[in-house]
C-alpha cells in the first residue's frame, strides 16, 4: 500500500532538515585538520595463530608502531593525538593491529584470545577516533567485565567513522568500505579462534556496517542497538545465518531520525526500516531507559542482555 502523499511528504521534510544540520555543523568546525600524519605500520597482515607467544610478540609490535605515530603527531603539532596514542601503547594494552593514517584504525584485544570460548566483536558508530578512542574502551571493558570467563572482546575501530551529524552519518558510503574489511578481519578471527562463539555487536552508524558485512558470515549473533536503520528492509535481506537482534533504549534520541531512505541526485539519505520494528523482524530484548551512549554503561539493562546474547542466553525481551 503506498504511503500517504501527506506521510511522504512529511518524510521528505524531516530528511532534508536532517541533511541541512548535517552540512551545517561540519562546515563550522572545518578549519580543524582531520587527519594528521602517521608513517605505514610495520605490522601487516593478518596473525596466524593465537599461541600466547605469537600474541605477546604482535602486541609488542604495534605499541610500537603507536609510539612511532606519536612523535609524528607531536612534530605535527597535535598534542591530543599524540597524547592518546602513548595512552595506547601502554605495557598493559593488547592491539592486533594499528594504522596511523587517514584518522587512524585498531584492533584491540581485551581478555585472552588465545583461550577464549566466546568472543565479543564491537564495532563503533559515529564520532569514535583515535582522539577519543577511551569512549570505546570504557565500553569494551564494562562488556568483558559483565561476561565471565573464556571470554575475550575485540575493540574493532577498523574505519574512518563519520563525524557524528554529518552527510556520511546518513548515508552508506564509509559502511559499504568498511563491512568489506570487517568481513576479512571476521575471516582472519574465525581461522584463529575457530571453535569460539562469536558474536558481533554493535552501535548506532555501526549498526549499518555490521548488516553490509552481515551475508554468509560464521557467527553465531548479530546485535544492533541505538541503530538509525541499517539499509535493508528486513533481517531476510541480511542473508546470514545469524541470529539477529535489536535494542534501542527509551531515551535514545535516534528514535527520532526518520526511518526512511530518500534518494537524493548524488547520494541516498537514511537508512529505511527500524530494526526495532515488526517489519525488521530481529528479535527485540529490552534496553531501559538510557540515552544512545549508555547501552554498555556498567550495571545498565542492555550491558547485562547483550552478555547474555554473546554468552549464548536468552536476553531479557522487550515489552514496548
Amino acid at each position: 500500500m503506498a504511503p500517504h502523499p501527506r506521510t511522504s511528504r512529511l518524510r521528505r521534510a524531516l530528511l532534508a532538515a536532517f541533511v541541512t544540520a548535517s552540512v551545517a555543523v561540519p562546515i563550522s568546525g572545518a578549519a580543524t585538520p582531520a587527519d594528521v600524519p602517521a608513517s605505514a605500520p610495520t605490522v601487516r597482515g593478518p596473525l596466524r595463530t593465537a599461541t600466547p607467544a605469537a600474541l605477546t610478540e604482535r602486541y609488542a609490535a604495534t605499541r610500537a608502531d603507536m609510539r612511532a605515530a606519536a612523535r609524528m603527531a607531536e612534530d605535527h603539532g597535535d598534542r591530543k593525538r599524540a597524547d592518546a596514542l602513548r595512552i595506547m601503547a601502554g605495557p598493559a594494552r593488547h592491539f592486533l593491529s594499528f594504522d596511523g593514517r587517514n584518522g587512524g584504525r585498531s584492533v584491540e584485544v581485551f581478555g585472552n584470545l588465545s583461550r577464549a570460548e566466546r568472543l565479543a566483536v564491537l564495532v563503533p558508530g559515529a564520532g569514535i577516533s583515535v582522539d577519543n578512542y577511551w569512549r570505546l574502551r570504557k565500553g569494551a571493558l564494562a562488556l568483558l567485565g559483565q561476561l565471565g570467563d573464556r571470554t575475550a572482546v575485540v575493540a574493532w575501530l577498523g574505519y574512518r567513522t563519520p563525524v557524528t551529524v554529518s552527510v556520511p552519518a546518513a548515508t552508506s558510503g564509509r559502511a559499504e568500505v568498511a563491512a568489506s574489511e570487517l568481513r576479512v578481519f571476521l575471516a582472519a578471527l574465525g581461522e584463529l579462534r575457530p571453535t569460539a562463539r562469536t558474536s558481533l555487536v554493535c552501535h548506532s552508524y555501526g549498526t549499518v556496517v555490521c548488516a553490509h558485512a552481515a551475508s554468509g558470515l560464521r557467527i553465531a549473533d548479530i546485535v544492533l542497538y541505538g541503530s538509525p536503520g541499517t539499509g535493508y528492509d528486513n533481517v531476510a535481506a541480511l542473508h546470514t545465518r545469524a541470529t539477529v537482534w535489536a535494542a534501542r533504549s527509551s531515551g535514545d534520541w535516534v528514535a527520532n531520525v526518520p526511518h526512511t531512505r530518500l534518494r537524493l541526485p548524488f547520494v541516498t539519505v537514511g537508512f529505511g526500516t527500524d530494526p526495532v520494528s515488526r517489519e525488521f523482524g530481529a528479535r527485540v530484548f529490552a534496553a531501559g531507559v538510557g540515552t544512545h551512549s549508555d547501552y554498555l554503561k556498567p550495571g545498565s539493562e542492555p550491558l547485562r542482555n547483550i552478555a547474555r546474547i554473546v554468552n549464548g542466553q536468552n536476553p531479557e525481551a522487550s515489552h514496548a
